[in-house]
């Protein structure tokens, strides 16, 4: 069986295969929940994944390199991977994706119904905006100054600014600023952003003075105090349907592995105490949120429970200092095995799985207060 990826409007295929999904619940030691995984996923899809009909009539993406399909390019940063290896699982080849194929985005894309996946701010080349934008940039942050010392980024200040381009175009396009708040009154804003927050600035005393001023518990705050700010500003231009992607387990990657030892431990348990102080503020943002704007719907996506296996291994050569993969590098064969593609970022097999657990949740853990397939059809 392969995994899930839709062609267009008349056909879908598989692209998945049994041992994934071993990779994912092997610590469970049960055959038999690795089968049901196996059969609720593929028949959820088999439900789902209509192309050319779409669910909703646009789609936005915010947020870093888990998102970012091409924004980077035209920056000058070291956070750019529009070479090979990346993309060398996806038709066009390299196109600014930090993994092999698909990110998580682009899976939601496609759960979505949508025919296309969803450009990039940096190069429309005519798209159809009305169907939605990607502003997501590698090294950005919720702070301005997240990782700067890599280069140009789009922080999410920047990324919202974006936004306001676009939605302007948008009423041009519709004839008025009503007609287009009423067309992205319908709309889902994903939202993935936070780690760079963290590993490319928390993390890094000598560079940023974040560590000197905040504690980590007011360093969370912070942040989901600043994304307060541009979830609040998204609202204003017309924004109703949020999915705010929680934080990975930063300590189980495997370049903060290599940097501070696990200590006896599975991963680096300061990391995902970081991660655990970020998500659990940002459920209380999501209910907040719920509460005060009217019209609006937040939903928090849980990644740091959908995400299980082996943290240790990833699938290409990479530079030690940034843990991208090295230019031109050959990778494993069967990227199915690794949870990784490089140092940092998750494979085109681990983005479809949190991509599908997101969209229609098995679990309550995985997505508050719902899906996002109950949050577009509410």
């Amino acid at each position: 069986m392969r995994p899930i990826f839709c062609l267009n409007s008349k056909q879908f295929w598989f692209r998945s295969n049994f041992c994934l999904f071993r990779l994912f619940l092997s610590d469970m030691g049960c055959e038999t929940k690795l089968w049901l995984e196996v059969v609720f996923l593929s028949v959820t899809c088999m439900q789902l994944c209509v192309l050319g009909v779409p669910q909703v009539p646009c789609h936005f993406i915010f947020g870093d390199s888990l998102s970012d399909c091409g924004n980077n390019n035209v920056l000058s940063t070291k956070a750019k991977v529009n070479y090979l290896p990346y993309g060398i699982d996806f038709p066009a080849g390299p196109t600014g994706r930090f993994t092999n194929g698909l990110t998580e985005a682009d899976f939601i894309t496609q759960l979505l119904g949508f025919k296309n996946l969803t450009p990039p701010f940096a190069n429309l080349n005519g798209s159809d905006i009305l169907e939605g934008v990607n502003y997501a940039s590698g090294s950005a942050g919720i702070r301005n100054e997240t990782g700067s010392r890599l280069g140009e980024n789009f922080s999410l200040q920047k990324q919202v600014q974006n936004h306001r381009i676009i939605a302007t175009q948008i009423a041009g396009k519709l004839g008025s600023i009503e007609k287009a708040q009423q067309h992205l009154n319908k709309c889902l804003y994903y939202m993935n952003i936070g780690s760079n927050d963290y590993i490319n600035n928390y993390e890094q005393p000598d560079y940023y003075p974040s560590q000197s001023l905040f504690t980590p518990e007011q360093f969370a705050a912070v942040l989901i105090q600043q994304y307060s700010i541009q979830l609040r500003a998204l609202y204003v231009i017309g924004a109703r349907r949020f999915a705010l992607i929680g934080m990975m387990r930063l300590g189980c990657t495997p370049r903060e592995i290599s940097i501070h030892g696990k200590n006896g431990s599975l991963c680096v348990e300061q990391d995902n105490d970081y991660s655990i102080l970020f998500n659990s503020n940002l459920r209380t943002l999501v209910d907040q949120l719920n509460r005060e704007l009217f019209g609006a719907k937040f939903i928090l996506i849980n990644t740091a429970a959908i995400a299980t296996g082996d943290e240790n291994y990833y699938c290409c050569k990479v530079d030690d200092k940034i843990g991208l993969c090295l230019p031109n590098s050959v990778p494993c064969s069967d990227r199915s095995q690794f949870k990784f593609f490089d140092a940092v970022h998750p494979s085109e097999k681990v983005n479809q799985v949190t991509a599908m657990n997101a969209y229609k949740s098995p679990s309550s853990a995985y997505a508050y207060p719902m899906d996002i397939s109950q949050l577009i059809s509410t």
